[in-house]
């Protein structure tokens, strides 16, 4: 039989009544959706089914989490369409730097362009941020820059290296700065990595502003060894590092000084204004040796050797600095200029008195010397020369209009050296300057080297005159000759050295001067005139005149004030400066506490019981009256030197680590 009629035989009985059953009831459910599917809007089926595709296990603990506070950012979604390029990053932070608005700078980058549009950082994103840390001596955030930077696989420049170096230089803790460049600097050395001199010059930067003038010769040393050729900014951070000891510094600036002009370096406004600093800041040490070494014949010294012509003129080709034509045409013999600064700690201390002895008994055999005045104290007790009677002695002190120009100038490589003998007392700045010059021969030797004075220049010079003296007298005259426009931070040193000889009446005297020339007086201003406000009536007449020009004072004011009142004794006058600090409510500092708490103790040896002292019969009006003031005002912390620059996400963390003042991490 055929295959069709056997398999429809095989059915079994009922299986058709079975399939009829099916087929009308699918109908029935088709004509039911027809009728459902009526009345249902588009759109809406995708209720009844679940979007989710995964599943992730959860607690009560988890999802109590999510409401604690300080909880970290919640991860940033990439933001959709297009990107900007990571040259348009580096410009944008460039310019937010440039403003001062570093935080705003790390905002961008590591929000918007790392986390929200996932952009490729360049070495040049990571070293513009660096750099702007740098300047604020923010070195944490920049070595942690470093370390990302490495990790992401890019190379570190020199550019990067200088910055690196740079925020050490700046760091507030000159210690820990210090410790984190001379280990970068190892690791540099490990990876034998070239370095150029702008980068040495940060490192010279660090160990002048962080540590000594020894460790200074020594990365010198290594940048003569390199084959770099040294400029005028070279030296003017061995100056920086000079100006840091203030017993001998004067000296080895002057040093400093002579041996670069040996090398026929022409020194800079910069340099210039860093004398002025020296002499300002630092003595000269010893006399006798100070006249053996700065009145030494020049033959005497010798701490030049020449390049080979050579190399010479391949160092001079390949330096990219401007003004490398006033390079130095001869190389400089580290180790000799190290011994000639540092000579009195090489010698025995017997051997200069042996020296004077000497001195002495060559006199001796010279009786008509004796009797004849060529040895005398010049005008400022600075120098004294040859050839000059106590007639004109005596002419030059009483001339109020005598130019100093003819005084003997250190700094003039050219002055004879039969000029001068010896060095007398060199005690304040004013014969430190003389020893210059004066102002006027200091700026005819800026002249000579095509160095423009500045307003910080006739600011420097402000501090260093003698009081009362025609040069002081001449500095406005000197300020309109050279066409340098005036500053009220130039008003502002005449004042203060007016009041810190408790001359007030001569320091408002200047203030019609600062008028005329278009300035207002700021807060600096009135502070400078509280130093001379010895008493209670010119201190509160200062407070009175402040709150009539509708100027709060601030916390630098009361302390001036406050510290005049202490070293008066004047419990009446500082029990007024609180209460005027209580009415307009100038939170104290760190500062002021420590002045009020000196203020309130007890002298040692007093006895208030046994004996009665006039100078302290206020002391416990003034006790109690501070303890209760203390009680309603609010002190002012301390900001942290990086508070402005941290961003929100690692605000909490740094300031649990800087805390303890760790050093900054590196890899």
């Amino acid at each position: 039989r055929p295959f069709g009629s056997s398999q429809a035989s095989g059915k079994l009985p009922g299986s058709d009544l079975r399939e009829i059953d099916a087929g009308s009831s699918a109908e029935a459910v088709g004509e039911e959706e027809e009728e459902e599917d009526e009345g249902v809007e588009f759109g809406t089926l995708s209720n009844k089914f679940s979007s989710r595709k995964y599943y992730h296990k959860t607690t009560s603990r988890f999802q109590n989490l999510k409401l604690q506070e300080g909880e970290e950012e919640p991860e940033r979604r990439p933001r959709r369409g297009p990107k900007n390029s990571p040259y348009w990053y580096f410009l944008k932070c460039k310019a937010l730097i440039k403003e001062d608005k570093l935080a705003e700078a790390l905002e961008l980058f590591e929000v918007q362009m790392l986390k929200e549009e996932r952009v490729q950082p360049e070495e040049s994103n990571y070293t513009v941020l660096i750099g702007g840390c740098g300047r604020v001596g923010y070195v944490k955030k920049a070595f942690r820059l470093y370390n990302d930077m490495k990790k992401r696989g890019l190379t570190p420049t020199e550019a990067t290296y200088t910055a690196l170096f740079n925020a050490c230089a700046e760091s507030p803790w000159k210690d820990s700065g210090l410790q984190s460049a001379l280990k970068l600097r190892q690791q540099l050395k490990s990876k034998n990595e070239e370095l150029n001199l702008i980068t040495y010059h940060a490192l010279l930067k660090v160990c002048a502003l962080c540590s000594d003038l020894r460790m200074c010769f020594d990365v010198l040393k290594e940048i003569v060894h390199k084959g770099h050729v040294l400029t005028a900014e070279t030296f003017s951070f061995l100056l920086m590092s000079c100006i840091k000891d203030s017993e001998n510094g004067f000296r080895y600036a002057l040093q400093v000084w002579k041996e670069m002009t040996k090398l026929g370096i022409k020194a800079d406004s910069h340099t210039y204004n860093l004398m002025l600093r020296a002499a300002r800041d630092c003595g000269i040490g010893d006399p006798v040796v100070a006249s053996e070494l700065l009145l030494r014949p020049a033959h005497d010294n010798s701490s030049q050797l020449r390049l080979a012509p050579g190399r010479q003129k391949e160092k001079v080709k390949n330096q990219k600095k401007k003004g490398s034509e006033s390079a130095a045409a001869v190389q400089l013999d580290v180790e000799a200029m190290e011994k000639q600064l540092f000579w009195e700690s090489s010698v025995r201390p017997e051997e200069p008195i042996r020296q004077q002895n000497k001195d002495a008994n060559c006199t001796e055999t010279e009786p008509a010397a004796l009797d004849s005045p060529s040895v005398a104290r010049g005008r400022t007790g600075a120098l004294m020369r040859r050839g000059q009677n106590k007639t004109e002695q005596e002419q030059a002190r009483l001339s109020q209009k005598l130019r100093f120009c003819n005084l003997p100038n250190l700094l003039d490589s050219r002055m004879a050296d039969a000029a001068v003998v010896s060095l007398g007392t060199v005690a304040t700045p004013s014969d430190r300057l003389a020893l210059m010059g004066d102002a006027e021969g200091f700026l005819n030797k800026m002249k000579d080297d095509n160095a423009e004075p500045n307003i910080k220049t006739f600011t420097l010079l402000a501090e260093l005159v003698g009081p009362q003296s025609p040069s002081e007298s001449s500095l406005l005259a000197l300020l309109d000759e050279h066409k340098v426009k005036v500053d009220v931070t130039f008003f502002n040193t005449l004042i203060r050295k007016k009041s810190k000889q408790g001359d007030l009446e001569g320091a408002k005297g200047v203030l019609p001067a600062l008028v005329k020339r278009g300035l207002s007086p700021n807060l600096q201003t009135f502070c400078n005139l509280a130093i001379a406000c010895h008493r209670e009536k010119d201190g509160l007449q200062l407070l009175s005149d402040l709150k009539r020009s509708g100027v709060t004072p601030n916390k630098y004011i009361y302390s001036t004030l406050i510290a005049a009142a202490v070293r008066q004794l004047d419990y009446s006058y500082l029990t007024e400066i609180l209460r005027d600090m209580r009415n307009n409510q100038v939170p104290p500092n760190e500062v002021i506490i420590r002045q009020l708490e000196f203020a309130a103790q007890y002298p040692p040896k007093f006895d208030r019981y046994k004996s009665k002292n006039p100078y302290l019969e206020k002391i416990n009006g003034f006790r109690g009256y501070y303890y209760r003031w203390l009680k309603v005002m609010a002190g002012e912390e301390t900001p942290h030197p990086w508070e402005k620059y941290r961003t929100a996400k690692r605000a909490a963390d740094d300031r649990k680590e800087e805390a303890v003042q760790e050093q900054p991490g590196q890899e």
